[in-house]
This record gives C-alpha cells, sequence and structure tokens, in this order.
C-alpha cells in the first residue's frame, strides 16, 4: 500500500511525530527532526518550524519477570472450538460459520488471511439480528481519510489547519454522507475512499475533502457520534474520577511551575553561511547576545532553539535587524594563529503569544494544548542546562553528574537526567526524572580497538570481520589528532582504508606526484608510525578523503553512543540506572537543587518559577481480582496478595491435552539420560497442574548439533509423520534443550517449527534442566498448557459476567504493537502485530498475526486492505478482518463490542493513529455485513514516558511493596493528568527491582462510554490474567502479547542477526496480502518482503508465550 505522505487536518501545531524509535535497550532519548507546518491562532502568523522528536529508551528493570523457562509459546483459540465446516454465508444469518446454506447463496470455504474472506450482499435477517429487540442499527461511517499519514521530513504540507473549538464530541448531522459507494455494496463494487491501489494518488485538497466528508452514522442515538471531520475529532472528556479501591497519597516527579504573566515574543533568526550544527548557531547568537544585549536587544535576554527561532519576554526595540557576528575558531590553525568565520544574523519579528490560552487550557476552558507557548516554556527552560550538559532529546548528560560506568567494548555510561514542561490538572509541570545512556568512551582509537575487539590487536593481523566491527563502531565518531601540539583539529570518521598503512599513497602536488602516508607523517610531523599493518581511518568526503593513522587519533569526549548495545553492555547499563525508589526520589530532588531554577536568569526574564518539592498526588489502590481454578484441586480460587500467587493446590482451569511429544537435545553437556529425566518431571508438572499429558515420549530423545538445526528438525519431523500419519494424528508439542548461549539457534528453530513445519515447540535451557528447579517446571507448564490451547486461569467475574460493559454482550478485545529495527538497522523493516480474544465471557485466550511494513512506519498498514483478483473483483481482508473471522468460528458470536489496546503511540501521532487505524477498523467490520459496526474503545498504553509514582512515607510498610515500590493496583487519575482528557496513570504489578513505572492509559476515542471505574478496573484485572507467569503484569496482556508476537516475527525475518540468544521470548502471527507490497517511506522506495506465512495449527494457539 502507498502512503499519501500527508499531515491529517487537526494535528495540533508542535504535536510531535514520531518517525523514529529507538529499539536499543539504552536509556537515553534520542531524536530525529520532522517538518511541521502549522496555521494556528497564534496572532495570525503561519509558522514553519522542525520540531524535535522526543524518542524513548527503556533502561527500567522493574519489569515483573516470570522465572519462565526458555522460550516460546502463545494462546489462540483451541482446535476443538473452531468448526471447520463454517463458510462465509451468501446471505441470511451473516459471517459466522454455518452448516448448510441459510438464505442465499450456500457455504463458501473460508478463505486464509492472505487472501481474506469475499465481499458479499447482506439479505435477509442478518443484520437485524445484531440488536434484540431495538431498531435496526444505523451505519457509522469510516474516517475514509486516504492512504496514511506518515509525516515526512520535506513532504507536502497539510493543508490549514481549521480552528479548533471546545473540547466536546460533534453533534449529530444525520445529513453528512460517506465518500461514493457505502459499505456492505454488493462485491467487487466496494471502493475504499484514497485506499484502491488502482487509484492515483490524492492532491492535498482531495484528501481534505474525503476528511471533510466523513459519514456519521449511529447504532443508536446515544451512541458517540463520528466526527465529521478532524476538525471536530476531539480526544473523549473525562468521564469524572474514578472512586473505587482504597484511597492513599502518592508523590509524582511532577513540579509545579507557576505561569508566568509575560507578554512572549517570537523572533525568526537566519543565520548566513548557514550551518547545520546547532552548536555552531548557539555560538554565534551567545556572541551576539553578550556583544548587543545592552545596547541593541533592550537588555532582554533571549532564549534561542538552536536553530530558527528566538524567544523574548517582551518586545525588542526593532521590528527587523541585521547584526554581523565574527567567531573565533577554537582549534590553531597553521603557525598558530586561529581562524576567523564572519556570520550576517537577521532577527525579525514572526510572532505574539500571550499565554491567556495556555491558561484556559489548563483551566479546561480551551480545548487544545497551545503548542507554541509550552514549547516556549520548554525551551527557556533548556538554555542554561544545553550550556552545560550535553544535551540528548530531552535529557541533559554530564560525566560531572554521577560517576562514569565502563559498559565494556570502548563505552561508558553518563548520568543524567529528563526534563519536560507538561500540561496537567495541577496547571504546568515540570517532569524530572534521572536517566543513564552510553557514550563512546573519550580514549586514544587504537585503545578504543583493543577495548571493541577484547584482544592484543597487535599479536595478529585484522581478520575481514574485524575491520566490518570496527569500521561499524567507528563511523560518524568524531575525532581529534594529537601529533600536531595543541592544534588539535577535530574530523569524523567516515570509513577505513582498504590498504595497509604501510601500503598507501596519495598525491601531494597538482602533478600527481604520490607519497606514502608513512613518509609524509615522519617528514612533515616528525612522527614514526608503528603500526603500519593497520588501516588508516578515513575522514572528510568520500571524494577527497583524508588519511589518518589511528595511533594520532583520539575520539573526542562527549558523543553518545546510538546504535544497539549488546547483551553485556545493556546488563551494565541496567545494574547503574537500577535504583530503589527513595535513592532516585532522592537524586531526582538533588538534581532539582542542583539546577537553582529559582537562580537560572533565563527561567528568571522570563518569570518562569519551579517549586522544588514532589507533587503529592491522591491515589486508589484497586483490589485484585478472584481468580478461577479448576474445581479438582485444593483451591477452586484466589485472591493475589501484592501482585503474586502461586500453583500451590491449584489446577489449570482448563488443561490442555498432549498425546503425542517428543524431545531433541542440542546441548552438548547434557546427557540424554539427564534429558529424559528432566522430560519425566515436567510431564509429571504438567499432569500435577492439570494437563491431560502422555507421560511417555512418542519418539527417544535424541542429540543434534546447533550447526545443524534444520536437518535434524527436518529428519525428526519426518520420523514423526511416519508414525503419526496413518492414525491422523499430529505432534502436540517439541519440548527442545538449548545451550545457555545459543547465538542465531532459538531463532532460526521457532523459524522452522511455526512456519515450515507446523510443531509448536516449548525451549529450555540447559542451565535449568541441571537445577530442575520445582518453581521453572511449574512455570514452564504455564506456557505448555496455553501453547497446546487450554487456558490457566480466568477472573471469577468474568464467568459469573459481572464485567461492566465486558460480560453483558459478546465482546473482542484486540491488543496492537509496533515494533522497529534496532537503531543502525536502516533498511529493515518495522513489524506490526495484532491479536485478538478469542473467547467470551472469559476474555483470557488470544490469536496473533503479524505482517512487516516499511521501516520505522508507525501506522499498522494491514489492519485493512483491499486488492484486485482477477476473477473475483475488489477483495477485501486484513488483520482485524480475520481475527473478527475466528472469534465468530471459535465462540458462535460476532463481537458487539470492540476493546482496541493500542501500544507504542507517542502523544505526538495520536491523531494520526486514531484517524488511520478506527478507519481500518470501521472498514474491516463493514466488509463482513452492511450496518456491522460495534462501538469501539480505543485507549492507547504507553510505557515510554517518564512519570514515577513513589510512596508517600517509605518507611510505612503497609503502603509499600517488597522492592520499596507503591502497591499493584495504584491508580492515579487526578493532579498530574491531563487537564480535560481521559488517562490515567496504573501501576499493576509488584515491583521486583529498581523504581516501577506505571502504565499511561489515554482513551482516544470511547463509543462504549466506559466510566473511569469500569476501565480502569477491567484494565487492572486484565493484568492477572497473563498467561506466562503467576504475578499481575505491567501493562495490559493484550498489548504485551502483540508485542511478544512482534518481537517473535523478527526470527522469522532475519534469524541470522538476531544475537539476543536464548535472553528473549517472543511470537508472532502472520499477515501478508497476495505477493510482495510496496510500501514508501522517507528517502526510500522498496518493497517490503512479507513474512513467511505461520501454520495453521500454530495460528490457532497462542504460540508466542
Amino acid at each position: 500500500m502507498s502512503l499519501t505522505r500527508l499531515i491529517p487536518r487537526g494535528i495540533p501545531y508542535g504535536q510531535r511525530l514520531k518517525i523514529d524509535a529507538t529499539g536499543s535497550h539504552t536509556c537515553a532519548i534520542s531524536s530525529t527532526e520532522v517538518l511541521l507546518v502549522s496555521r494556528h491562532r497564534f496572532s495570525g502568523f503561519n509558522m514553519v518550524r522542525k520540531r524535535r522528536t522526543e524518542l524513548p529508551g527503556g533502561g527500567e528493570s522493574s519489569e515483573s519477570q516470570e522465572t519462565g523457562g526458555g522460550r516460546g509459546a502463545a494462546q489462540h483459540p483451541p482446535a476443538q472450538q473452531l468448526p471447520q465446516q463454517g463458510g462465509y454465508q451468501g446471505g441470511g444469518r451473516g459471517w459466522g460459520p454455518q452448516r448448510g446454506g441459510r438464505g442465499g447463496g450456500g457455504r463458501i470455504p473460508p478463505q486464509p488471511y492472505h487472501g481474506g474472506s469475499p465481499e458479499y450482499q447482506q439479505q435477509g435477517r442478518g443484520s437485524q439480528q445484531y440488536q434484540r429487540g431495538g431498531p435496526p442499527p444505523q451505519r457509522r461511517g469510516g474516517i475514509a481519510v486516504g492512504r496514511g499519514y506518515v509525516a515526512a521530513a520535506g513532504g507536502p504540507s497539510r493543508p490549514p489547519a481549521p480552528e479548533l473549538h471546545q473540547a466536546m464530541q460533534a453533534p449529530y448531522q444525520a445529513t453528512v454522507t460517506p465518500p461514493p459507494v457505502p459499505y456492505g455494496s454488493p462485491a467487487g463494487t466496494y471502493v475504499e475512499a484514497g485506499s484502491s491501489s488502482q487509484s492515483p494518488e490524492p492532491t492535498p485538497s482531495e484528501v481534505t475533502e474525503q476528511i471533510e466528508q466523513l459519514g456519521i452514522q449511529s447504532e443508536t442515538p446515544s451512541q458517540a457520534m463520528q466526527p465529521a471531520s478532524s476538525k471536530s475529532m476531539r480526544f473523549p472528556l473525562r468521564p469524572g474520577k474514578g472512586s473505587s479501591g482504597t484511597r492513599c497519597v502518592v508523590k509524582a516527579n511532577h513540579f509545579f511551575a507557576e505561569l508566568p504573566d509575560k507578554d512572549l515574543h517570537q523572533y525568526d533568526v537566519s543565520i548566513t553561511p548557514e550551518v547545520t550544527s546547532r552548536g555552531v548557531n548557539r555560538a554565534v547568537m551567545a556572541q551576539l547576545v553578550k556583544l548587543y544585549r545592552e545596547s541593541h536587544l533592550g537588555k532582554r535576554l533571549p532564549a534561542y532553539d538552536g536553530r530558527k527561532s528566538l524567544y523574548t519576554a517582551g518586545p525588542l526595540p526593532f521590528v527587523s535587524k541585521e547584526f554581523k557576528i565574527v567567531l573565533i575558531d577554537e582549534e590553531d590553525g597553521p603557525g598558530g594563529t586561529r581562524k576567523e568565520r564572519d556570520f550576517r544574523v537577521v532577527i525579525k519579528l514572526a510572532a505574539r503569544a500571550d499565554l491567556h490560552h495556555l491558561g484556559m487550557f489548563l483551566q479546561g476552558r480551551q480545548a487544545d494544548a497551545p503548542q507554541e507557548a509550552l514549547q516556549v516554556l520548554d525551551i527557556v527552560l533548556r538554555e542554561l542546562p544545553t550550556s552545560r550538559y550535553c544535551p540528548v532529546g530531552r535529557s541533559f548528560y554530564s560525566p560531572n553528574l554521577g560517576r562514569r560506568q565502563p559498559l565494556g567494548e570502548g563505552l561508558e555510561s553518563w548520568r543524567g537526567f529528563y526534563q519536560s514542561i507538561r500540561p496537567t490538572q495541577m496547571g504546568l509541570s515540570l517532569n524530572i526524572d534521572m536517566s543513564s545512556t552510553a557514550f563512546i568512551e573519550p580514549l586514544p582509537v587504537i585503545d578504543f580497538v583493543t577495548q571493541l575487539l577484547n584482544r592484543d590487536v597487535s599479536a595478529r593481523p585484522l581478520s575481514d570481520a574485524d575491520r566490518v566491527k570496527i569500521k561499524k563502531a567507528l563511523r560518524g565518531v568524531k575525532v581529534e589528532v594529537t601529533h600536531r601540539g595543541n592544534m588539535r583539529r577535530k574530523y569524523r570518521i567516515s570509513g577505513l582504508t582498504s590498504q595497509a598503512t604501510g601500503e598507501l599513497t596519495f598525491p601531494v602536488d597538482e602533478r600527481g606526484t604520490m607519497k606514502y602516508v608513512v613518509e609524509y607523517f615522519q617528514e612533515t610531523y616528525g612522527f614514526i608510525i608503528q603500526h603500519t599493518q593497520w588501516p588508516c581511518l578515513q575522514v572528510g568526503n568520500q571524494q577527497r578523503p583524508n588519511y589518518l593513522p589511528m595511533e594520532v587519533c583520539k575520539i573526542v569526549e562527549g558523543q553518545r553512543y546510538s546504535k544497539r548495545l549488546n547483551e553485556r553492555q545493556i546488563t551494565a547499563l541496567l545494574k547503574v540506572t537500577c535504583q530503589r525508589p527513595y535513592e532516585r526520589e532522592r537524586d531526582i530532588l538533588q538534581t532539582v537543587h542542583h539546577n537553582a531554577y529559582a537562580e537560572d536568569p533565563f527561567a528568571k526574564e522570563f518569570g518562569i518559577k519551579i517549586s522544588e518539592k514532589l507533587a503529592q498526588v491522591e491515589a486508589r489502590i484497586l483490589p485484585a481480582p478472584w481468580l478461577k481454578y479448576h474445581d479438582s484441586g485444593r483451591e477452586k480460587d484466589c485472591l493475589p496478595q501484592v501482585g503474586q500467587w502461586n500453583m500451590m493446590n491449584k489446577r489449570m482451569v482448563n488443561g490442555g491435552t498432549i498425546n503425542s511429544w517428543m524431545c531433541i537435545n542440542f546441548a552438548r553437556n547434557v546427557q540424554d539420560s539427564m534429558a529424559r529425566s528432566f522430560c519425566h518431571e515436567l510431564a509429571q508438572m504438567c499432569i500435577t497442574s492439570g494437563m491431560a499429558v502422555n507421560p511417555e515420549p512418542l519418539l527417544p530423545v535424541v542429540s543434534g548439533r546447533p550447526d545443524q538445526v534444520e536437518r535434524v528438525l527436518k529428519s525428526r519431523f519426518h520420523d514423526v509423520v511416519t508414525k503419526l500419519q496413518p492414525h491422523g494424528k499430529d505432534l502436540d508439542l517439541l519440548i527442545v534443550i538449548l545451550p545457555d548461549n545459543n547465538g542465531s539457534l532459538y531463532g532460526d528453530l521457532k523459524r522452522i517449527c511455526e512456519t515450515d513445519l507446523g510443531i509448536v515447540s516449548q525451549c529450555c535451557l540447559q542451565k535449568h534442566v541441571y537445577k530442575m528447579n520445582k518453581q521453572y517446571l511449574a512455570n514452564v507448564a504455564l506456557k505448555i498448557n496455553v501453547k497446546v490451547g487450554g487456558r490457566n486461569t480466568v477472573l471469577v467475574d468474568a464467568i459469573s459476567r459481572r464485567i461492566p460493559l465486558v460480560s453483558d454482550r459478546p465482546t473482542i478485545i484486540f491488543g496492537a504493537d509496533v515494533t522497529h529495527p534496532h537503531p543502525g538497522e536502516d533498511s529493515s523493516p518495522s513489524i506490526a502485530a495484532v491479536v485478538a480474544s478469542q473467547d467470551w465471557p472469559e476474555v483470557t485466550k488470544y490469536a496473533g498475526l503479524v505482517c512487516a511494513q516499511a521501516h520505522r512506519q508507525e501506522l499498522i498498514q494491514d489492519l485493512y486492505k483491499t486488492w484486485q483478483d482477477p476473477v473475483k473483483g475488489t477483495m477485501t481482508g486484513g488483520m482485524i478482518k480475520e481475527l473478527l473471522i475466528s472469534f465468530r468460528r471459535a465462540t458462535g458470536q460476532k463481537p458487539q463490542r470492540i476493546i482496541f489496546y493500542r501500544d507504542g503511540v507517542s502523544e505526538g501521532q495520536f491523531y494520526q493513529v486514531l484517524l488511520y487505524e478506527l478507519d481500518a477498523i470501521r472498514k474491516a467490520c463493514a466488509s463482513l455485513e452492511p450496518n456491522y459496526q460495534p462501538p469501539v474503545t480505543f485507549v492507547v498504553v504507553q510505557k515510554r514516558h517518564h512519570t514515577r509514582l513513589f510512596p508517600n512515607n517509605h518507611q510505612d510498610r503497609h503502603a509499600v511493596d517488597r522492592s520499596g515500590n507503591i502497591l499493584p493496583g495504584t491508580v492515579v487519575d487526578s493532579k498530574i493528568c491531563h487537564p480535560t482528557e481521559f488517562d490515567f496513570y496504573l501501576c499493576s504489578h509488584a515491583g521486583i527491582q529498581g523504581t516501577s513505572r506505571p502504565a499511561h492509559y489515554h482513551v482516544l476515542w470511547d463509543e462504549n462510554k466506559f466510566n473511569a471505574d469500569a476501565l480502569q478496573s477491567l484494565t487492572n484485572n486484565l493484568c492477572y490474567t497473563y498467561a506466562r507467569c503467576t504475578r499481575s503484569v505491567s501493562i495490559v496482556p493484550p498489548a504485551y502479547y502483540a508485542h511478544l508476537a512482534a518481537f517473535r516475527a523478527r526470527f522469522y525475518m532475519e534469524p541470522e542477526t538476531s544475537d539476543s540468544g536464548s535472553m528473549t521470548s517472543g511470537a508472532a502471527g502472520r499477515g501478508a496480502g497476495p505477493g510482495p507490497r510496496s510500501s514508501r517511506f522517507p528517502g526510500a522506495n522498496a518493497a517490503v518482503r512479507p513474512l513467511p506465512q505461520l501454520r495453521d495449527n500454530v495460528k490457532r494457539v497462542m504460540f508466542y508465550c
């Protein structure tokens, strides 16, 4: 699907669009530049600005971790629940499994995901069935908004944004009709506005028109109305605050900021000659302020963003003025002189901004956050730390803010702090958090390479693999030369020479006279090169390369390492960042004190006052839900204590059946007898836990070599098929024993089993096989059960039909996530995963699908898609449609309510993601049956934020868990939350180590009319149904499963590049359209190679757990 490079209307100026997202485990926040074009009410000026995009990193290790074995497993509907004879009905009752044909057209066999279901015209009683007793549902239109919204730097600007009105639901407008063909058209006639792969790309004005022509239909007049366009698209207002649970007080790392009463002015700055370095720009402006503040700037101290904008508290004494500035180079030039650089600076009035609108917004009397005013305050408060420290995104680092810690291979960690001004219910708030990230050690390049390769480099010549590793690590790194006394010129490394230093020559004059580098250095500088067998560093551009021997170069201090860290480095970084809550709170308060905002000349100039006390916030602790286990166990139900419980005296509520299983051992140090004994113990644990397991394997344990994984698997699979096929049976489970450090073996094995052979597998590491710990075996049994179609536990409230807005009618809960490649992987696709519950009322089993899409594309492309079939005409399909169909097959009912938890979306992308993905959900529903539009609640789940909650009293034993963190179930929906919208922080898990990070839930669309208690309790209760451990988890399980599924799919695509070995667990379903799909993204135009197809028997279960 090609994407129109447009920013949809209604995204406020300055909402940051996250194009990049670091996948590394560093604790840093990186940034990219995105061009946003805005036309807003800001004294009538149009503003075009580059904005920084905040990118998250995760270095927190407070996540609940189960002590589960190896990796692998997932939960999809059990095979016995999926009647195979069902098809899509041509008429009559709709799209469920119908035995025989009632009504129109007999049975049509179900289509696989890549084909999708055929369109049909609904006839008969189908749509009337949907709501008993009420009027027939009216259609709710889709948000047909063109092809997608990836804002690309330098792409066409969006149409002017409309005036934004008070935050409220759009009024019902029955007269507005959808674009050309309505939902439910006969097969072959449905046309998706702006989305058909045949239609030409719409122009910005056409897309504007489409947005304004959105259809508004409602199921009942009381339902939330579809917006007529994004100009009336408002996120839901808070439906009051929650009241359930035990009230308490917690502290948050938010510091109240008094709104200044100043007359803010914005000026455009142009510096000629133009330079890309913010550092140079800042140096120019600092010199200008130093020279002309008293004489020409009316004694004002301006705040500068390092690019094109300057802000002042009050007007400058001119509308436009030109200045001449001379900068003297900090490095010595030839003969000890320093080079002078001349700049012409023009400062010109661009806009006036009073802070009135920001005040109105904070009081809830204006709908949209005035991003410009917030941006000014943010820039003002960043001025001083930017001059003192090394800025990275919204964080500041310094070797003086805490001890440097070596991370290995030439890297070290620096401490720092994150700072961001946020609008909240208590007014403006400054969010401060501690942070650490990786920097390159300022070593001589020779020493860096020695550390990188972890050996004495002079002992033997460099191999090709060594060269590649050195080149990858050093490309883009800034070095200074050490052989010229005080003249420490700086260069950026572009590569390595293919020849050794001793063989390198270069032309020294216009006649082309060649000279050896070694000779040149000895004659010119009297420097004798020792390491002549090493390559030189290539600096400067490729056309006129400069050669520098490694031994004359030292790495410049203060360069952040933005590429992927290896496992050892991640572990070392986590050790540094992992702080108990009281330590983190103490460091945050010290940072605020050290920053001395009251003495900050820029804060003083602009009248910004920052409190030095943590915000005290009212919170509630939601009760844990009762969990149901099997009646044959001694304990039939269970009430978790402080976020955890165990399987003692309990049996799984639905134990799976394993008739045939076998074991393959890839760990050289594990004897076959030990493997047999381990498998026997594991089988016994599964039986004790409530599963029906044949205690004897189908075939004896076999050992295999890790480098022959494919051959071993296929040969053993052939033996299995020979034995089982005559009886019409399949292998239920493969147990695999892996070495502790297994490189790509785990990924290769999962790829072959799940996409080639169709085997569900459970991997166990040799260290666990040796120990045979009972707790470990119990956790592995949980994973095995859901992989073979069982359920471990269900909520008592679910089976007794007591969950508000879930139990009353068939409800499907989706989870969705997109994982992006690691930094430095410039072309790998992003992977989207969607899971959906397949049982009701239990909502415990989740089927999953994944697809590859364009590099760093955040919008999920394959939620809904259309394509042309040469015989059948226009076909529709996509992940939502397939999951709705499988829900109907598994439950016999179609969903009458959709709850969609979407992970991994930053605030700047809320409008984009909602417009695009809600539209896809609408179209997927409509493609199944005319008028089929179940109400949708769309909730974004965010973990990558910097809000932390601390106990009010760290010594109060009743207010903390064992790790010193706030208690699981703590929910906050006041004071530090959004002034008007429906959001809340929920810490649903008990901490293990470090400071717990609460999940932030923000409701972007709610047609189900949840109140605060209903959604908060549902979300908290679901966190106790995670299949892989007997703990509540930190984010709602559907979102967690989607993350696992997307992670697993990386192994299908690039098994050789995943070096995470056995440390990770992941999963994937599958969803690629017919043939390779071309996706366009900034700076490239490449077809995304589809992932290999998941086998059907794997797809039916939660294989990714």
